[in-house]
Order: structure tokens, then sequence, then C-alpha cells
């Protein structure tokens, strides 16, 4: 695609994913509320515009990431918004708003002549880094079929889902809400068995080998929380978020969820406690406080890091 590319939110996720569209020798005109992420992306080769409107004025792609649903309506939306731009005709949504956000944006852009797709990523900060997303997008095909080779710079594993605008959110959804519940369950069974006397280390490397591994277990454990870096690179908060907005879809369609809502109270707990800004892998230190334990690899522990140092 010779024409520009527009792209809002240069956060943990779109910095990432702007170098690699500047490395696909994509032109990309960007906008974020933080100038030091904007001046970043411009060392690369970016384009920094002064509004959402300026950027929508020159590309007739826009893609954006952006943390909360209220942030993408304002910025789809909103004064100075993308609404705004003349160019713009095919908006592309990478956040986790839900349906209903994706829904009410498309509808209000439709009357200016531009196409919506919500196509929310998951894969993480390495993901975005190394071009590996899952894209889960959805609506009109034709738009889609333009935009995948974009998408693919981005996301190996690029699906169109469903064309009804909000699929792609409903499936980021359900797949978010499985891995904070996996996590909240694998957060508690751990303690249990640091509780009990196991070493964690061993522990994890004997369970990513058994029926009880997961994403969880498999990259978050070894990395984060073994290592005490806790550093996976996603907040808590946007975790808790992406668990709230899922349990509202399931509530909209009727559904009970008791599994899930009882995984939402330890993140509950979290981020009571002060941990919202935190790594979502710090959600391990709330079942080692009740458990009085650290799930710490044993060479830290025999190097005088862990409890009792």
């Amino acid at each position: 695609m010779s024409a520009p590319l527009g792209f809002v939110g240069l956060g943990a996720m779109g910095a990432p994913m702007v170098r690699r569209l500047l490395g696909a020798g994509h032109r990309v005109l960007v906008h974020d509320v933080n100038m030091a992420a904007v001046a970043a992306a411009v060392s690369k080769g970016a384009e920094g515009r002064t509004s959402p409107a300026a950027v929508a004025a020159d590309a007739e792609v826009v893609l954006v990431s952006l943390p909360t649903p209220d942030v993408v309506r304002q910025v789809a939306l909103g004064p100075g918004g993308l609404i705004e731009g003349n160019a713009l005709r095919i908006y592309v949504d990478l956040s986790t708003t839900g349906a209903q956000v994706a829904r009410q944006v498309a509808a209000g852009l439709a009357p200016r002549g531009v196409t919506a797709l919500d196509a929310p990523v998951s894969g993480g900060v390495a993901g975005a880094e190394a071009g590996t997303l899952a894209v889960m997008a959805a609506g009109d095909r034709a738009a889609f079929d333009r935009v995948r080779p974009v998408l693919e710079v981005i996301g190996a594993n690029t699906v169109l889902v469903g064309e009804q605008v909000g699929l792609g959110q409903t499936l980021k959804l359900v797949n978010n809400l499985l891995a904070a519940t996996t996590w909240a369950a694998a957060c508690e069974a751990l303690a249990m068995g640091a509780k009990a006397g196991l070493d964690p280390e061993l522990m994890v490397g004997v369970i990513n080998k058994s029926s009880g591994r997961s994403f969880a277990t498999e990259r978050f454990v070894p990395g984060a929380v073994l290592t005490r870096r806790f550093d996976f690179g996603f907040r808590m908060e946007l975790m808790a978020k992406d668990m709230r907005l899922a349990l509202q879809e399931a509530e909209a369609l009727g559904l009970v969820m008791p599994t899930s809502r009882a995984a939402q109270m330890l993140y509950g707990l979290a981020m009571a406690g002060g941990g919202g800004k935190g790594d979502v892998t710090e959600l391990a230190k709330v079942t080692e406080g009740w458990a009085a334990v650290e799930l710490a690899a044993a060479r830290r522990n025999e190097a005088g890091e862990g409890p009792g140092a």
C-alpha cells in the first residue's frame, strides 16, 4: 500500500507495531497524547501529527491502539477526532474495547463514508515486536482484504472472524477471559504447592510438561514470577478491564459465568491493594501473601534473596 497509513496510540503495543510498519516500508503518520512517544516514533521515521483529525486528514487507512473504550470513542468520534479527517476511509481498531463500543464507533463513522473494522490483537509486547500477533478482525470483507497486507506486517496470525462488526472484539474478550481466569487459578495452585514444600521452579517445570500447563504457566511464571521481575508487559488494570468487558457482554447474552466471576474477585483484591498499574504477573503476590510463600527460583533463594533474607 503506497498511500500513507495513520496510527493513533503509541503505547506498549502501538509503538512496536509502528516500528514494524516503518520497517516494512510504509509511510506512517502518528499521534499520541504522549509527546515523548511521538518523538520516539518520529526518530524511527514516522511523521508526527497534532491530533487524530490531522492524521485522518492525510491517511485513508488509520489504525488505533488505545487503552480503554472511552479513549477509543473520544479518538474516533470526539472533537478533534478521526471523524473530522476528510481522507479517512477505513478505520481499524486494534484495541480491546468490547463489541458494543465497536458497533457504536462503526455507526458513528458510517455517515462520513468510513468503513470500520474491529481487529483486536493478542500476543503481548513480544508479539508486537516480532510481528507474530494474532489479529481477530471483523467487518466488511472488502475493507479487510484491502488492509490485510498491513495487518499481516504486525500479525502473522491474521484472520477475518466474521463480517459483523464486534465479533473480533467478542473473540478477543473470550480469549482474555480464559487467559485471566486460568492465571488466577494458577496463582492459587502454585501458592498451594509452594506452601506444601514444593520447589516452585521444579513444580512449574513439571506442570509445563503435564496437563496443567497453560499460557500463564509457560509464559508468565518462568520469565516474570520466578525471576521476580514481574515484567511480562501487560498492566493488571488492563486485564481487569478486559474481564469486566467480557462479563458485561456475557450478561447481555443472558449467560451465567460463575468461574470467571470468582476469578475476577482475585483481580479486584490485587487492584484494591494498589496493584492496578503493576504488571498482570503481580497477581501472584496476592496468593503468595495468603500462603506466606514466594514463588522464586531456587537459585534466588540460595543467593539469599528469598523469604527470610
